[in-house]
């Protein structure tokens, strides 16, 4: 049987332990939201069983269910000596920062109590106690955003070392069938000379030898294509720092088959940097 790396997030209701949750989602951890932490030793067991479960896991234990808190120092113990290596992460931040955050969401404190969401807050730390002071982190996410408080995560699970490569798509469309969703950023090339209008360019695509030369050896497009990779060159570090998992390059012509095809394909190879994964997609390319 595996041993697992285990990380209990808990702490108060509005600190962040969802965003907590995300990020090491994000860094390849299996994570499972309000399991009761009497359940802990063998949902681990059956999870590491087989030997195919991911080695990393997290779980999200707080007062959403009361019973946790009872017994959870021998459920530790005992998870302990099963060979599983064990962090507790607690989340927390002062009470009006809780209370404003409660305000804008409008959601329910698990502890809802008659005399307001003050008293709830009071009442949820008196019942964490125990457990915030068997925690290996504590973190007050008071005056953190969540990317800052995402970064922190990430580097007390990873240290120095950048964590999940940032994963940038590439994907030429048709303005035609509409832009795709999803997209970070859209770059509109209908400015460039159309391969549509050449007769023997028009039954190819971006993908042909013929229409890239074409599309890629105007003036235009080398200058576009120069000012757009500098841009890149400082965007993609920068969405990096503020835990951006995932970005999508949208690159638009008229029908989605030449120009943008083309364009995208330079861009998916020519786009590099540490701890980035670039792929291309052509959403459009196909259609008549």
């Amino acid at each position: 049987m595996k041993h697992a790396r285990l990380i209990i997030i808990t702490g108060l209701s509005g600190s962040g332990k969802t965003t907590a949750a995300r990020a090491l989602e994000d860094e390849g951890f299996f994570v499972v939201d309000n399991l009761p932490l009497l359940l802990l030793p063998e949902f681990l067991k059956l999870h590491t069983a087989s030997g195919e479960g991911n080695a990393n896991v997290a779980v999200v234990v707080d007062v959403r269910n009361k019973p946790y808190l009872e017994g959870y120092r021998e459920t530790l113990e005992e998870v302990r000596s099963a060979g599983h290596v064990v962090d507790i992460f607690f989340f927390d931040a002062v009470d009006e920062v809780l209370i404003r955050r409660y305000s804008e969401t409008r959601r329910r404190h698990p502890l809802s109590q008659k005399e307001g969401v003050g008293e709830s807050i009071r009442q949820e730390r008196a019942l964490l106690g125990g457990i915030m002071d068997l925690s290996t982190e504590i973190i007050d996410s008071s005056w953190l955003t969540p990317h800052q408080l995402r970064a922190r995560v990430v580097h007390m699970v990873c240290g120095d070392n950048e964590g999940t490569p940032l994963a940038v798509l590439v994907q030429s469309f048709g303005y035609r069938y509409g832009i795709p969703p999803g997209s970070d950023l859209v770059m509109d090339v209908r400015f460039l000379p159309n391969p549509h209008y050449i007769p023997e360019l028009r039954p190819q695509t971006g993908l042909s030898k013929g229409v890239r030369n074409f599309v890629l050896r105007q003036e235009a497009c080398r200058e576009f294509l120069d000012r757009f990779n500098h841009l890149l060159d400082y965007l993609l570090p920068c969405y990096r720092k503020e835990g951006k998992s995932y970005l999508t390059i949208s690159i638009g012509c008229t029908g989605g088959r030449h120009r943008s095809v083309a364009i995208a394909e330079y861009l998916r190879d020519a786009i590099q940097g540490e701890n980035l994964v670039v792929e291309g997609l052509h959403r459009d390319v196909a259609k008549e």
